[in-house]
């Protein structure tokens, strides 16, 4: 692995005492890319948008939260592209369905990976927990913002590239957000 997250993510996985997955994912805040990789190979780099506030694990923060996480469950696997979920249900319409007010904030679109955080005190737990604060892994409405920090927290995607991303991963698989 090549990525300047790899060291890190090592380091949290022994101190942790967590056993590497076949999957892991390396989300990069500073270049905004998530790295798919496969048995220690880069498989695949996708551009994304993290938060467009500063990184935080701060419960109402609105910011990404950094550390160790893992894929919790997966959603919206028989939803059709650009689907609209609210409260993790699909609405049956599809964004562009929408009027425009109603397509103004970023929407949680396509598919759903939701993170939980494994470091206690970090991300995990108390008003710092990912799991508890809906940090998602999804795509968005707002396609043209991909590359640069536009999110309320979560790690957006294009929807094809949702799809993709969550046909390549499983629950349990780690993500690592720094």
């Amino acid at each position: 692995m090549s990525s300047d997250l790899l060291q890190p993510t090592t380091h949290k996985l022994r101190s942790l005492e967590i056993k590497q997955t076949a999957r892991l994912l390396l989300v990069s805040i500073e270049r905004q890319t998530l790295e798919l990789y496969v048995d220690g190979q880069l498989r695949r780099r996708f551009e994304v948008s993290t938060s467009k506030n500063p990184p935080s694990c701060i419960e109402n923060s609105f910011g990404t939260p950094s550390g160790l996480h893992r894929i919790a469950q997966k959603i919206g696997q028989e939803a059709e592209l650009d689907a609209v979920f609210k409260g993790r249900v699909d609405i049956g319409k599809k964004y562009w369905e929408l009027t425009d007010k109603e397509q103004e904030p970023n929407l949680i679109t396509t598919r759903i990976l939701w993170l939980e955080g494994l470091e206690p005190g970090h991300n995990q737990g108390g008003n710092r927990d990912s799991y508890r604060r809906y940090i998602y892994i999804h795509g968005t409405n707002h396609e043209d913002k991909i590359g640069s920090p536009a999110s309320g927290g979560c790690v957006q995607l294009r929807n094809s590239e949702m799809v993709e991303l969550f046909d390549a991963v499983e629950p349990g698989d780690l993500v690592y957000i720094g």
